[in-house]
């Protein structure tokens, strides 16, 4: 019976795929034998390639966002999903850190017009901390558009960004017409005019808003930068 390969104990298949492990994503995927530190045999249960850890986090995920190609083509292989998705509806792009990466997920189905739970696009994910790699998913979901490297497009204001400035016109607009209607019903006079006058200003004051807030998020693309900070990985023997 052959010896099976020595791999590093308690690194699971999360951490193996972020790390770029092969030797131990395969052992993971796969009901294998192994021997304990006692020098008993066992088999380890096999992981899949979109089985989310504790925070709902994929090996698709942690092999896209650590760069890791060949393990993504691996799992890719085994039926993982690039379009598979964690708690906040993020598929692995959301998780990129460059280009050839990116063009990888692409290249093999990965969805560009996905919105997750808030409503936020791939590209608008990427456009604060990775502007380069939004810039290249703008030319790939547009391609006749004109894109310049390391510069991103305007896009429309996320959702929780649009009910907000909702929210806030509403309330100007239902207090200047209470107010309106307070004045005229004391002086006696018809309401109609000041009405339509009042109404004409918060529209512009509606699409106002939808400007700057479109303008603030390319502005915020061009001059942040990369914190790299990434979802923890979960440690253990899983």
């Amino acid at each position: 019976m052959p010896v099976p390969a020595r791999v590093q104990p308690g690194k699971n298949i999360w951490v193996a795929a972020g790390d770029g492990d092969l030797v131990r994503v395969r052992v993971r995927n796969s009901s294998s034998l192994t021997f304990t530190w006692s020098g008993l045999i066992r088999s380890l249960p096999a992981t899949s390639p979109n089985a989310p850890d504790e925070f709902t986090y994929t090996p698709m995920h942690a092999a896209a966002s650590y760069g890791q190609l060949e393990t993504l083509a691996y799992l890719f292989s085994q039926g993982g999903d690039v379009n598979v998705t964690d708690e906040d509806g993020d598929t692995p792009l959301y998780a990129v850190e460059n280009t050839e990466t990116a063009q990888w997920l692409l290249d093999h189905g990965s969805t560009l017009d996905h919105q997750n739970n808030d409503g936020v696009s791939p590209i608008e994910h990427l456009q604060e901390n990775f502007p380069e790699i939004a810039a290249y998913l703008q030319s790939r979901l547009n391609p006749s558009s004109c894109v310049i490297p390391g510069a991103v497009s305007p896009s429309r204001p996320s959702q929780y960004q649009q009910d907000i400035a909702t929210e806030s016109l509403t309330s100007s607009l239902m207090q200047s017409v209470h107010d309106i209607m307070q004045r005229s019903e004391a002086d006696g006079r018809d309401p109609d005019e000041e009405l339509r006058q009042v109404v004409g200003r918060i529209v512009f004051e509606g699409v106002a808003a939808g400007y700057d807030m479109t303008t603030d998020s390319s502005d915020a693309a061009h001059h942040s930068e990369a914190n790299g900070v990434k979802r923890p990985r979960t440690d253990g023997s899983n």
